[in-house]
């Protein structure tokens, strides 16, 4: 074991570590389980630009109340040192194990160090601490979760006085006070208890979401009355478990039944192998309700509650779970059309999307004379294109997505919220029930009106050091040896966000990327319209690969262009798996 790392494993077997701490790393030694031992001690876990995501235990590498506290104290040095101290600090956890425990201890650092806290009573979805922030008037907000990932998984998010999550200059400004963190010495923290007492610490809860709700009937295209729809409904052993029942019955929608097995909050998320509604085995349970109670519609919530799944009947009686494009897809050209509709779209209206979403998207709001912008992956951009809005008044949001099942049908919140979207889901299955149509047959008026357009997601998982290594050499071998086609369409365009550059393939003239920050990833456009994205994972040890593909159809011939461009995603992916194996 290298001098540096076997240190720090001594460091973490004496106090002031806690005994369950000295204990978890003395078996790991008594068992001579270098490998873990290395993998816990090599690094200190990264607090990147969106803060800490990590396995739980103990060590540097790890998500632990240790590493939860270096974070906590150098986030409450850089809001001392901007004097912000008395605007305080929202925090919020999800239902995973430990979540409240690391809400807590970051409660009380911050209080420890005169930062008045506004912590949530219960767990509480990642979209309402986003909006407590701008409600409070908060300098910041930390939300405790690892959304979607695996239970052995946590994380610390955190966010700006605008409700979106840190991006720069902030973010960076954040990691190096967080960096100046050496030891667990340098934390300053209080008792929970009798911060709670003196006022330091304020809990808050019914008050909050009771505004958050308010804020959703005047964005509301629909009168509140009693619906007939059938709901069902799923938080996946997550935040969405109370909030999202209740606002839909608030709303009038009285026939909503949840999957009784997910129903209860529970961070081991038992019926699942990932808490995760882009994942068909997640669903499963909502799908077997849903046709036992023949539903119009399932919904189902990751463990934050800031994405949503979705499944309904399609032209034959068949539940089929539709993906995340789609489903914003569907969002977006009902908001824009009700608005229109009801005379309340306004001139300025602008849609904001991720770079590997739908292009469908696009030629929607260009349809509705709509602004449209790309930013890059991850919805910090989304919120920070929000801001824009807001300081030169230039334009007025109405919706924004990004293809992982992440949406933002309101402007009072600044990330993605699974609970508007719920909402808004549910009151357009209304809609069109009352004029006699379905989601399946809405969903392809979309396709028949524009095109057909059809995405999928490859993800090559590669863990740890070597994983970290070889995904580096995936993207460098791309960029140095970038492929003319693939599965014979040639590559016509190559964009590199890294560089900010554009070439040509043919002609070998190079362009400039413009209105996007730098960042690891590369597209491939080809002959035929498609469009084929890479890029790391931010938040897991991925590599991901997305691919569009798209054609012109009618009424009748939907579901043979459907198949057709499923086989030619099927084609990309396995070149793209050949191509892999060269690397």
């Amino acid at each position: 074991m290298e001098a540096d790392i076997q240190k720090r494993i001594d460091d973490w077997t004496k106090p002031p570590f806690n005994k369950e701490t000295i204990d978890e790393i003395k078996e790991l030694i008594k068992q001579e389980n270098d490998k873990d031992l290395k993998d816990r001690f090599y690094t200190n876990l990264e607090f990147g630009t969106g803060g800490l995501r990590g396995i739980m235990g103990a060590g540097t590498n790890r998500i632990n109340i240790y590493t939860v506290g270096m974070a906590t104290q150098g986030l409450a040095n850089y809001i001392r040192n901007k004097n912000k101290s008395d605007k305080g600090v929202v925090i919020a956890c999800d239902s995973r194990n430990r979540s409240n425990e690391f809400a807590v201890e970051a409660a009380s650092i911050l209080a420890g160090n005169g930062i008045k806290v506004y912590l949530f009573e219960d767990i509480t979805p990642t979209p309402i601490c986003s909006f407590a922030i701008r409600h409070l008037g908060t300098a910041s907000g930390i939300v405790i979760t690892a959304s979607h990932n695996p239970p052995e998984y946590n994380g610390y998010k955190v966010y700006w006085e605008d409700g979106g999550q840190v991006i720069s200059p902030v973010d960076e400004e954040i990691i190096e006070e967080v960096k100046k963190i050496e030891s667990i010495s340098s934390i300053d923290k209080t008792d929970y208890n009798s911060a709670v007492k003196q006022g330091l610490i304020k809990i808050v809860g019914k008050d909050v979401i009771d505004v958050y709700t308010g804020k959703l009937e005047q964005t509301a295209l629909r009168k509140k009355s009693d619906s007939d729809i059938k709901i069902v409904y799923s938080p996946l052993h997550g935040t969405g478990y109370k909030i999202i029942p209740e606002l839909l019955n608030h709303f009038g929608f009285r026939n909503v039944s949840i999957v009784s097995e997910q129903a209860r909050p529970d961070g081991n998320f038992p019926t699942v192998k990932y808490p995760n509604p882009e994942e068909k085995d997640a669903m499963q349970l909502g799908l077997d309700l849903a046709a036992e109670l023949d539903a119009d519609i399932l919904m189902a919530t990751d463990p934050d509650a800031d994405r949503m799944g979705v499944g309904f009947k399609d032209n034959k009686g068949n539940y089929i779970l539709i993906n995340g494009n789609q489903i914003g897809t569907m969002l977006e050209y009902y908001l824009l059309s009700r608005m229109k509709e009801e005379n309340k779209l306004p001139a300025n209206a602008a849609i904001v999307k991720t770079i590997v979403t739908t292009e469908l998207q696009r030629e929607i709001a260009e349809s509705f004379d709509c602004k449209i912008e790309d930013v890059l992956t991850g919805f910090k951009w989304i919120a920070d294109k929000m801001k824009s809005y807001d300081n030169s008044g230039s334009n007025k949001f109405v919706f924004g997505g990004e293809e992982s099942y992440g949406y933002l049908p309101v402007d009072f919140v600044r990330d993605k919220d699974a609970v508007s979207a719920c909402y808004f889901f549910a009151e357009m299955a209304d809609y069109l029930a009352s004029r006699g149509t379905t989601l399946y047959e809405f969903l392809n008026r979309i396709y028949i009106n524009y095109k057909l357009y059809l995405e999928d997601l490859h993800s090559l998982t590669l863990k740890g050091i070597d994983g970290m290594e070889q995904i580096k050499k995936i993207m460098s071998e791309f960029r140095k040896n970038p492929p003319a086609e693939f599965s014979g369409v040639d590559i016509i365009r190559i964009a590199d966000i890294n560089s900010l550059t554009a070439k040509d393939t043919k002609s070998g003239a190079e362009s400039p990327v413009k209105d996007l920050p730098k960042s690891n990833v590369l597209q491939f456009f080809l002959s035929d319209g498609s469009k084929i994205t890479m890029r790391p994972s931010g938040t897991e040890p991925k590599i991901k690969f997305y691919f569009s593909v798209n054609e012109k159809v009618n009424s009748g011939n939907i579901e043979e262009k459907t198949k057709e461009l499923k086989e030619k995603i099927a084609h990309f992916k396995e070149d793209l798996v050949k191509k892999l194996d060269r690397i």
